[in-house]
């Protein structure tokens, strides 16, 4: 079975942060060949002793809510663990365990109430940006903003129809056509009703 600290080795030291937001086919096919059974082992509740300490809760939740969306990219399998992340990072978080795990790292706490479609956790997730994630390289704050916006507005992300076969609905078909997220970004940015 894999370790705790070979996904954070894999993620944290030898991946680039850039590499955590801009996958390439390369990258997922890696990750898949060395990790796809670990999730699938997370998902049959083998990985439990992760969730008992700080830096094994963070390998747990970079599994199932990063490590997924890559070996999974455009299926609905991307998204199959996000309940699992979010239930760690909410324990996680409750227990200030976030605060153990310097930056930049420490985002990955964070990014499963980004990406649930709950606009409570999407209030957290803005919070939590807001006042324990010093500023500095990528915005979070921006980005933990638009994802709001757009549950605000959809209550959900339109951007996994495709993937999870959901309807896409007239609105969000033109918030597609639009730009989708990254117009939801510079709506941000430039203070715009979304």
């Amino acid at each position: 079975m894999t370790a705790p600290e070979r996904v954070l080795a894999f993620w944290l030291d030898e991946m680039q942060p850039k590499d955590w937001y801009n996958g390439t086919p390369d990258m997922d096919q890696a990750m898949r060949d060395e990790f796809e059974q670990c999730w699938s082992d997370a998902q049959n509740g083998t990985c439990g002793m992760w969730l008992t300490y700080p830096t094994g809760a963070l390998a747990y939740i970079i599994l199932n809510d990063q490590f997924s969306r890559n070996m999974f990219r455009d299926t609905a399998k991307a998204f199959a663990s996000d309940g699992r992340a979010l239930a760690a990072a909410k324990s996680a978080i409750d227990r200030d365990w976030d605060l153990k795990i310097d930056p930049p790292a420490r985002q990955f706490f964070y990014l499963p109430l980004m990406h649930s479609e709950n606009l409570c956790d999407q209030e957290r997730a803005v919070r939590l940006f807001t006042t324990r994630m010093p500023k500095g390289g990528v915005d979070h704050l921006l980005h933990a903003q638009a994802h709001r916006e757009v549950i605000r507005k959809f209550g959900r992300f339109p951007t996994r129809n495709d993937a999870l076969g959901r309807k896409t609905l007239s609105a969000e078909t033109g918030y597609l056509d639009a730009g989708g997220y990254g117009a939801a970004v510079r709506a941000i940015r430039e203070g715009v009703q979304l």
